[in-house]
């Protein structure tokens, strides 16, 4: 804490004592000294009422963010899914608790802050400082949505996505997903309807569960090691890995500040190898362990901005995190080099054949370009013109998905909505950030240069260019 020194008054009295001259000058004097040094005294005339010097706009938004991450803490006390990380001052959830503020109330105070913020004049402002007040302000905008959205109001899927996301994804017919089918049919030879045939060409690439930590360790170890060549992190940073069941999803990550995470990764369904790769490039490096932990040294530490202690899933800030995490598995093992290293390193630790390692990937890639197939799923299912049963059969016919596999991501649905869109709509929307930037995969550094300041900057989904 600092004294303010700010606001001194000096009354003018109409008839002074001579006595009084010499302090009336002196005091004239300190308040021109005080001035010129910038403590803001001033003479006013009897009945003048000093102004109080207006705080500079990153002042301001220091207080507008104490503001927001206190709502978002409120708004998790009513949805338990809310808060994704929380690793501010302790006291500020203690207050949040204490105060046991209703969803109304909490949307109430919201809507002021947003007011706030939308009258906030930054001109001249530095673009990071921009950058803030528009990612505080969409932020909140997708909190009063949410609050919305669990009090009953019915959005279609697109409208939620764009309220909570600040994106909408692309839709695609039937026939679009039916010509990449076409093709996978080609390359999956046989009997015997397409689902059977893939699934029956699956099995023989599952990870046995008693060598699955040794796959995912080598994994991290390896999308580690690739990250470190071209980003600084902490020394201390790490991450705990633990194997659960019962979730809706297939990894996890859990950020615990101080640049620790936990990872989660669940063993419900079969693990393929090459989600061995996905998840520690995903949930690790160069993924969501290292976005937060970049946001965490770059925003909260360097720049004391509060906001970035806490984080909202819910809110656009998911789909630059889904987003950049998924890209980041291409960035760190990109084209041939994760082909690579799966067939030399993963295949022999799971103990399987690495000569079939190219015919998986060939298959996997026409799977992926089956990906927006799940929001197509997700949009019927949500919009009510599908049921529960029928969208596990979407995906089972158009996004390859095993009927476990499909059930697993019916229930993602129930729980998490809207939320799909991150990770496909998401990947592109940052590819395309980042390759307009020069960080193509034919300038390797440049990618992860691109790639580093993405992951350090406030930015949302609608400011991607």
């Amino acid at each position: 804490m600092v004294p303010n020194l700010s606001g001194g008054v000096f009354v003018r009295q109409r008839d002074p004592h001579p006595g009084e001259r010499f302090a009336r000058l002196s005091g004239l004097v300190l308040a021109f000294v005080l001035a010129a040094s910038g403590f803001g005294c001033r003479v006013v005339e009897r009945g003048e009422v000093a102004a109080e010097q207006e705080p500079s706009p990153a002042k301001a938004l220091d207080g507008l963010a104490e503001k927001y991450v206190k709502l978002v803490l409120a708004l998790g006390e009513h949805d338990p899914d809310y808060v994704d990380a929380y690793y501010g001052p302790p006291q500020w959830r203690e207050q949040v608790k204490a105060e046991k503020k209703p969803a109304a109330a909490v949307k109430e105070a919201a809507l002021p802050v947003i007011e706030k913020l939308e009258g906030l004049d930054l001109s001249g402002q530095e673009e990071m400082i921009r950058l803030r007040r528009d990612y505080l302000l969409r932020q909140l905008q997708a909190l009063v949505a949410r609050i919305d959205i669990l009090g009953g109001k019915k959005m279609t899927f697109d409208e939620e996505s764009k309220a909570l996301y600040d994106a909408v994804a692309p839709s695609y017919p039937e026939g679009h997903f039916r010509e990449i089918l076409d093709k996978l049919d080609r390359a999956l030879p046989g009997k015997g309807p397409l689902p059977e045939r893939y699934e029956k060409f699956k099995r023989g690439f599952v990870i046995p569960r008693e060598k699955l930590d040794a796959v995912f360790q080598a994994a991290i170890r390896e999308a580690r090691r690739r990250t470190l060549e071209h980003l600084q992190l902490p020394e201390k940073e790490s991450f705990t890995v633990e194997y659960v069941t019962g979730k809706s999803w297939s990894g996890y990550n859990w950020y615990q500040g101080g640049a620790r995470s936990l990872i989660q990764i669940n063993t419900d369904l079969p693990v393929f190898i090459d989600r061995a790769v996905d998840l520690a490039a995903h949930e690790g490096y160069p993924g969501h362990h290292v976005y937060n932990v970049l946001l965490e040294q770059h925003l909260v530490r360097e720049r004391g901005w509060q906001e970035f202690t806490v984080y909202p899933l819910f809110s656009p800030q998911s789909l630059i995190a889904e987003g950049s995490a998924n890209f980041g598995i291409e960035v760190a093992f990109p084209g041939e080099e994760r082909l690579r290293f799966e067939r030399e390193a993963l295949f022999p630790l799971a103990g399987l054949d690495p000569r079939g390692a190219a015919d998986y990937h060939q298959v996997m890639d026409l799977v992926q370009a089956l990906d927006y197939a799940r929001n197509e799923a997700a949009r019927r299912y949500l919009d009510g013109a599908i049921d529960a049963g029928q969208a596990a059969e979407w995906l089972t016919r158009f996004a390859m998905m095993l009927p476990e596999q499909a059930r697993q991501r019916v229930r993602f649905m129930d729980q998490y909505r809207s939320y799909v869109i991150n990770y496909n709509l998401g990947k592109d929307l940052v590819r395309s950030h980042i390759e307009k930037r020069g960080g193509t995969e034919e300038q390797p550094q440049k990618r992860w240069e691109e790639f580093a300041k993405l992951l350090s900057s406030p930015r949302l989904p609608s400011s991607l260019d």
